[in-house]
């Protein structure tokens, strides 16, 4: 029999979407990791969440590159906290292995040091007690009480410390006996120095915070903790990517009834009374929202964003003398054929360590050296790039743009020099096979990504910018604005970056509270 009275979940449905959404209003900028992950967060305590992002894609410096049947993860390709991203989908509640698989990495990566050594390195405790007696006889029983302490700073540091929100200097108080016990004063290279001899093994176990943005001479040693973080749960990559996470989160964020507005970039955070009441946006469009985040570069964010009347803390002043991390050259490129004896992650060491450190931190002179992380994505994902094809990018640390490098006439012959150096190590015949080409210098960083002076992962993590006196996730400038991102508390890396976020469950009221 026909009827034209709609089945009762259609009727639902409709009537669902034809109320209005009362529920307190969030706005989000930025789409990067610690946006997605926060609008899910919020999303999650009853607010209506809207993010805003610049770019034509989610992901921010984790947005994908597609050309010529290739796919380049543009930023971050390890995943070292594998739980945090699934306490995502369990606040949807979903698993995370619904949308995305993850696979654990044998070996984490190889590092291939200037005078041809290599040490592989894993989570086996027998086999990496042997490299090492291979490698670094004499350093044996330092490299375990090396683990030893990085183990107890993995749990003050991560554990206690890294989602908890350092809003107030009794916060800073509370955790000074516990930073005071980690002799957070020290630098990561003076902790492993204490327990190793051999140059290269302090290499291998202190290089770990240039992934974030930090100089292992001067980042405070609270940071070695990264190694303990591998060993714990291992290092993981996403089959599809990055990108496939990025995909997943947005997946959750409009399951939750959340939005995702692509080109809309903000120019201001508009303020009343103290307190922030939504956005201006760069074609004239003012939104309003109950609480505003911010994922944008927190320099950025304090420095453009903010209004100047509301700047106190972090005034222009501060700004310009705080210090910001190194930049990258980031080179992507496929090649016809595949290297199938190059595993997922290596990184190759120059000639230098210290020295080639002090160049790009304290000098900011491009240096005719360099070390290199390679990143091969298809040797655990094929379908990354064509059949019989290899898909790569070469990530090299170099200095911000407060240095005098002229990267329009410099980015060439420095792409050249990356190529030169896979070819003579691990990539033999590189110039004939390349089929697809792509660079990132730091003006890109500056112009994509907003990021003040191109430094690729914000300010720099040194003790007097790390916890308290780091731009705090919950504003000091005004009410209803919280910052998420490298840029604040606890700091870069995927799961620094994850926690900024997580800790918004402690510094943003519940929705019912503004409702």
């Amino acid at each position: 029999m026909l009827t034209d009275i709609a089945p009762p979940d259609l009727v639902s449905r409709s009537a669902r979407q034809s109320r209005p959404d009362k529920r307190p209003h969030a706005l989000i900028i930025g789409a990067g990791f610690g946006g997605l992950a926060a609008a899910i967060r919020l999303g999650a305590r009853g607010y209506r969440v809207t993010v805003l992002e610049r770019l034509d894609q989610p992901g921010g410096r984790a947005r994908v590159f597609r050309q010529d049947g290739f796919t380049f993860d543009a930023g971050p390709t390890i995943v070292t906290a594998p739980f945090l991203f699934e306490e995502l989908w369990t606040l949807c509640g979903r698993r995370m292995s619904e949308d995305v698989r993850l696979t654990a990495l044998d070996p984490f990566y190889r590092l291939l040091f200037d005078d041809g050594t290599v040490l592989d390195c894993n989570d086996d405790d027998a086999a990496m007690r042997a490299r090492i007696a291979a490698f670094a006889p004499a350093d044996v029983a330092g490299y375990e009480t090396f683990l030893k302490e990085a183990e107890a700073i993995y749990k003050v540091g991560f554990e206690q410390l890294s989602d908890v929100p350092f809003s107030t200097l009794a916060d800073m108080l509370k955790a000074l006996p516990a930073m005071a016990r980690l002799r957070a004063d020290r630098s990561v290279y003076g902790l492993v120095s204490r327990h190793v001899k051999n140059e290269r093994l302090r290499t291998a176990l202190s290089f770990h915070p240039l992934f974030i943005g930090g100089n292992p001479f001067a980042v405070t040693a609270i940071y070695a903790l990264v190694i303990h973080l591998e060993r714990k749960y291992g290092v993981h990559f996403a089959h599809g990517g990055t990108g496939a996470l990025v995909d997943g989160l947005v997946g959750l964020i409009e399951g939750q009834g959340g939005a995702i507005r692509h080109g809309a970039e903000v120019a201001e955070i508009t303020v009343a009374d103290g307190a922030a009441t939504g956005v201006r946006l760069a074609d004239g469009e003012t939104l309003t929202a109950d609480i505003v985040v911010s994922n944008a570069d927190a320099a950025y964010t304090h420095g453009t964003l903010l209004p100047a009347a509301h700047r106190k803390r972090w005034s222009d002043r501060k700004l310009a003398k705080a210090r910001y991390s190194m930049s990258v050259v980031v080179w992507y490129f496929g090649t016809q054929g595949r290297y199938e004896d190059v595993p997922h992650h290596t990184i190759l060491f120059g000639p230098r360590y210290r020295g080639l450190i002090d160049d790009i931190f304290e000098r900011k002179m491009l240096a005719e050296d360099f070390s290199l992380y390679l990143h091969r994505p298809t040797a655990t994902d094929p379908a990354l790039a064509p059949p019989g094809c290899d898909a790569f990018y070469a990530l090299v640390p170099v200095p911000n743009l407060q240095g005098a490098t002229d990267w329009e006439r410099q980015a060439e012959p420095f792409r050249q020099a990356i190529q030169q150096r896979l070819e003579a190590t691990v990539l033999p015949g590189l110039s004939e096979r390349i089929v697809t080409s792509r660079l990132m210098t730091p003006p890109d960083f500056r112009d994509d990504y907003l990021s003040v002076h191109g430094a690729a992962f914000g300010l720099e993590p040194r003790l007097l910018q790390s916890a308290w006196f780091r731009p705090h996730n919950l504003s000091e400038e005004v009410d209803r604005l919280y910052l998420v991102g490298a840029g604040t508390h606890p700091g870069a890396g995927l799961p620094g970056v994850l926690s900024s976020a997580k800790i918004l469950d402690t510094v943003v009221p519940h929705a019912t509270e503004l409702a």
